[in-house]
């Protein structure tokens, strides 16, 4: 039993090094020991002691192998003034849709500027049990990836693909590779088969049926069916939509996909498609018509672009603040109903010129924030697919309506119950009703004033409450903030550099 145990730390240590880049001598050389004695560990045949499993958890920044450790705190001291500039980092969502369409790949796919988020690390230690390997080739997060021949899917980490909802878009480039083969997902049944069937109706007409049973998706592949007429998404989702993209880039013909999302990862998606040979037209509409290959095989270098949910957590930052701070590299066009609405509530702010991102397309500019009198809107805010208000920006008109004078109405018609985490604010000094599942009134301004809060399960409403403790009288602590690694990277060291007083830490 102990060695069994052994040999699980031993694979967590290995992982952990991997994602940090090093080889096992450069991780011997940290922990002043030899190369053969880390091979040792990660093959499960070396005892450890504690101390020794403090420093390989220190040399590696990996709470992972830190056994026994708890959650990470945020202790926020407030109010804050931010000031300087900051850029807005790449896209999680593009990240994490090019890491699974690197499996269409047989060359190496290499990834720049990728975003090294807890999500993006559950990915990449499912693609490493499969065979994949991937390497963080600098500190600018340039990823590398390089698939084997044969991947091994009986070997599928468990764990890792429980904790990340994308492994749903590997059902897509696998379909290809596979005739029959499992994934694991995270939940029950009933969410399993309810999560799963938008896709389905993009990806049987491509052969794949799919049974969720027992936290498992069981997939069988029949050859002989392909698309014969154009696929009407059932619903007009990111995912779904990336699914049928990758399962149309290795159908060697001309697939129409209907209803299909434009939103920012989809659009980094297809950018990325054209690169690995793949004809893709319509882009930015809900239209796609996909003329995909036989088989790819190809050395490809793609820069996703940058996210503009991290760009509107940042504007909201200086809103809810007050403060004047430069942001650059802002992907204006997937976030200009949102500076349209802000505008509206009296925003100033300044703009650049537009100029092109890495990725040749996506048009970026630099936003300068201003001292602002805000007003409530005289209409609801509510979320519409892209070119419409983003879902996942909504809570943030939350903390910025809190802080305008007047009455704001949310209304987040997508999710059921997300709404009810925005009540958290009310524990700082907001106002915040729950009318309904979906709606909840916002009234300012709000004099915050801090507390205690235990991070709220849903990512953007987590850091909704620590931008509110950033405006908050006193010092406040956000309990349990992992939700936020898996979304953000380094924010907290982030908005330090701005001015803010976050200090991470943990229960001893």
């Amino acid at each position: 039993m102990s060695t069994d145990y052994l040999g699980r730390i031993g694979n967590l240590i290995r992982d952990a090094r991997k994602h940090r880049g090093y080889t096992q001598q450069q991780l011997a050389d940290l922990l002043n020991t030899s190369q053969s004695a880390v091979n040792r560990i990660e093959r499960g045949h070396q005892n450890l002691s504690l101390e020794m499993l403090a420093r390989i958890g220190a040399a590696l920044d990996s709470e992972i192998v830190a056994l026994g450790a708890g959650p990470t705190h945020l202790r926020v001291t407030g109010p804050t003034t931010l000031s300087g500039s900051i850029d807005v980092k790449t896209s999680k969502n593009a990240g994490v849709a090019l890491l699974c369409a690197s499996l269409l790949n047989k060359g190496r796919t290499t990834l720049r500027r990728v975003a090294r988020i807890e999500e993006v690390n559950r990915l990449l230690e499912v693609l490493n049990s499969l065979g994949v390997e991937t390497t963080w080739l600098n500190s600018n997060n340039d990823l590398e990836i390089v698939p084997p021949a044969q991947l091994d899917l009986g070997n599928i980490d468990e764990p890792a693909a429980r904790r990340t909802r994308s492994i749903i878009m590997f059902l897509g480039p696998l379909l290809h590779r596979e005739e029959t083969f499992d994934l694991p997902y995270a939940g029950g049944c009933n969410l399993g088969t309810r999560t799963v069937e938008p896709h389905m109706s993009a990806l049987r007409p491509f052969g794949l049926e799919v049974k969720a049973t027992d936290g498992m998706y069981h997939a069988t592949v029949n050859r002989a069916i392909e698309p014969v007429r154009p696929i009407v998404l059932t619903e007009r989702g990111d995912t779904v939509t990336e699914n049928a993209l990758m399962a149309a880039a290795l159908h060697p013909g001309t697939t129409i996909i209907r209803n299909a999302s434009s939103n920012y990862m989809v659009q980094d998606l297809c950018f990325y498609l054209q690169r690995l040979g793949v004809e893709v037209e319509g882009i930015g509409t809900t239209t796609l018509t996909v003329t995909g290959v036989t088989e790819i095989d190809v050395d490809v270098d793609y820069a996703p672009s940058e996210d503009p949910i991290e760009a509107m957590s940042l504007l909201a930052a200086a809103i809810v603040t007050d403060s004047e701070i430069t942001i650059k590299r802002v992907p204006i066009e997937f976030l200009e109903i949102e500076l349209a609405t802000l505008e509206e509530m009296g925003f100033n702010y300044d703009r650049s010129e537009e100029y092109v991102a890495a990725n040749g397309h996506t048009r970026l500019v630099d936003v300068t924030t201003k001292h602002s009198e805000l007003r409530a809107p005289l209409d609801k805010i509510h979320p519409m697919p892209f070119p419409g208000l983003n879902i996942d920006n909504l809570p943030f008109f939350a903390v910025i309506a809190a802080v305008a004078e007047g009455q704001t109405l949310l209304h987040d018609w997508v999710y059921e119950n997300r709404a009810i985490y925005l009540t958290e604010l009310t524990k700082l000094g907001g106002s915040v009703k729950l009318l309904d599942p979906h709606r909840v009134l916002v009234e300012g301004p709000t004099h915050w004033s801090g507390t205690e809060v235990v991070c709220p399960p849903a990512l953007r409403p987590a850091v909704v409450i620590l931008l509110a403790m950033m405006a908050s009288k006193g010092t406040s602590v956000l309990r349990s903030t992992y939700v936020i690694h898996r979304g953000y990277e380094d924010l907290a060291e982030r908005l330090n550099e701005l001015g803010a007083n976050i200090v991470p830490f943990r229960d001893i």
